[in-house]
Formats: structure tokens, C-alpha cells, sequence
């Protein structure tokens, strides 16, 4: 087991990797064709992965490395059977990335003993690096993050996500617009932003008061669930259950935020 993680060697890998891909942003045509978006998705993947291995190996020889793909429903209802392992989303908000709009982020997890102990989301955009380390506390750059502390729903933000999870014969979509539906009624701010992780460290950081998804979404959840937790962010599910590997809904926000929300959410 690998007992110590030099963080700042893993935030510099993270930020080198990112940075390479600032440095291209917007300079490829957006993609046209199904054809030409899996490419040029697998060349992301493909050059993060390497970036990072390349750069993390030398520190960490014996962790073995895991692609998160979120497409694959059922590789996310549980943890990889290894006591310690990288998990990699690469980019997520490719799509974003493509499509030469803001909205992407390079993510990275260090899952032990099947939860994640460290994790880093890097906004090159905006500069701005979240990580956490499990038990200590979460940090935007070199600055420690708290949650909301809002009363008032007139007056917070909330967002929901979607995740890509058959909805075709298990009533999601339903479940989704009653959600939705919800969130417009008693909120005075309602997004759906695109990187879920990002949006996770920005509950986190008092940006975003509450942040809700509906489906499984485990590998582009996982990197701003530590992140979230650790700056005092309660972590369930849409029930109001502790969340764990494999829930099929996520909610996230400050305790008193929560237990507002489950009252009214139970009074419909």
C-alpha cells in the first residue's frame, strides 16, 4: 500500500496535462460527424492518460490505473476489486471542450480500500485547482473551501444533472421532471451547467448550494464527492439515504439545505 501521496506532485501532474490542453482549445474544427467526435473523444482520453501515467508512475510504480467510462452502466455499481487504484475520468466536459465552450476540467482520484482518499479537479480556464484528501479538508488552490451557508431557498443556486443511463423503460425521465419540477417551484436559481465534477467542487467552495442527479453516475461523480464531503457537504441520495458505490441518485448540499429540501420533497 502506497502509505503517503505527495500531493503536490499529483496537482502538478494534473495542472501540466491541463494546461496542455488550454494550449490548444479552440484550435481544432468542432467535430461534424459521429465519426469524428469518437475520435477525437478516444484522443483526449488517450493523451491524459499518458500525460498523467507518465508524469505519476515514477512516484507511484505499483498503482494500478482505471479509465472511468460513464457510459458503462454497470462498471460503475461498484468499486474496482484492488485495494488502491487510480481512477482517471480524464476530461470531463469533453464534449464541452469540442464544441469550443467552457465547462471542462482534467479530473483524478485515488481510490483505497473502495472510496476515494484523494481527489483533484483542475479548471484551467479559471486557474483554478480543487483537491481533497480524505480527513483533511478540501482546498481551491492553496485556500480551504467551505459550503453555503444560505437560509433562504429565494436565494440559492441549485443545479441538477443527467447522466448517460438507459432511461428508456425505467421511468427516469419521469423521475427527472418531477425533480426538476421541484427545484423550479422552490428555488430562485435552477442551472444544469455540463461537468459534474466541477459542479460538485463548486458546492464545495459556497458556489453552488445544492447540486441533484437522478441517475448513476458514479465515474463523473466520484473526483467532487471527496471534495464536496470534506468542505461540509452532507453526501446521499435523492431518499435522503447515505450515498455509497452504486447509488442511482446523488444529493448534495449543507445539512440544514438538505432536510429543508426532503420536507418539502415529502410533502409532494
Amino acid at each position: 500500500m502506497q502509505n503517503e501521496i505527495k500531493i503536490p506532485i499529483i496537482l502538478n501532474a494534473v495542472r501540466k496535462i491541463g494546461d496542455d490542453f488550454l494550449k490548444k482549445y479552440k484550435l481544432n474544427p468542432i467535430p461534424q460527424s459521429m465519426d469524428e467526435l469518437l475520435k477525437e473523444l478516444k484522443n483526449i482520453d488517450t493523451l491524459c492518460l499518458a500525460s498523467l501515467k507518465k508524469d505519476l508512475t515514477l512516484e507511484f510504480p505499483n498503482i494500478p490505473w482505471h479509465i472511468g467510462d460513464e457510459f458503462d452502466t454497470d462498471s460503475q455499481r461498484n468499486p474496482a476489486a484492488v485495494e488502491e487504484y487510480w481512477l482517471c475520468d480524464a476530461m470531463d466536459g469533453a464534449i464541452q471542450y469540442l464544441q469550443h465552450i467552457p465547462g471542462w476540467t482534467i479530473n483524478l482520484v485515488f481510490i483505497r480500500n473502495g472510496k476515494p482518499f484523494f481527489s483533484v479537479i483542475y479548471d484551467p480556464l479559471a486557474n483554478e485547482i480543487f483537491w481533497a484528501k480524505d480527513g483533511e479538508g478540501a482546498f481551491m488552490n492553496d485556500k480551504a473551501m467551505n459550503i453555503s451557508r444560505k437560509k433562504d431557498f429565494a436565494v440559492m443556486l441549485a443545479v441538477f444533472e443527467y447522466g448517460h443511463q438507459d432511461k428508456s423503460n425505467n421511468h427516469l425521465n419521469k423521475k427527472i421532471g418531477f425533480t426538476i419540477t421541484q427545484l423550479l417551484d422552490n428555488f430562485g436559481i435552477v442551472r444544469n451547467y455540463g461537468p459534474h465534477g466541477l459542479q460538485l467542487a463548486y458546492v464545495g467552495a459556497g458556489r453552488i448550494d445544492m447540486f441533484i442527479q437522478e441517475d448513476l453516475d458514479t465515474y463523473n461523480w466520484i473526483a467532487g464527492l471527496l471534495i464536496a464531503k470534506e468542505a461540509g457537504a452532507e453526501i446521499l441520495t435523492t431518499d435522503g439515504i447515505p450515498w455509497k458505490w452504486g447509488s442511482e441518485s446523488l444529493l448534495v448540499a449543507g445539512k440544514s439545505i438538505i432536510e429543508k429540501y426532503l420536507s418539502i420533497k415529502s410533502e409532494n
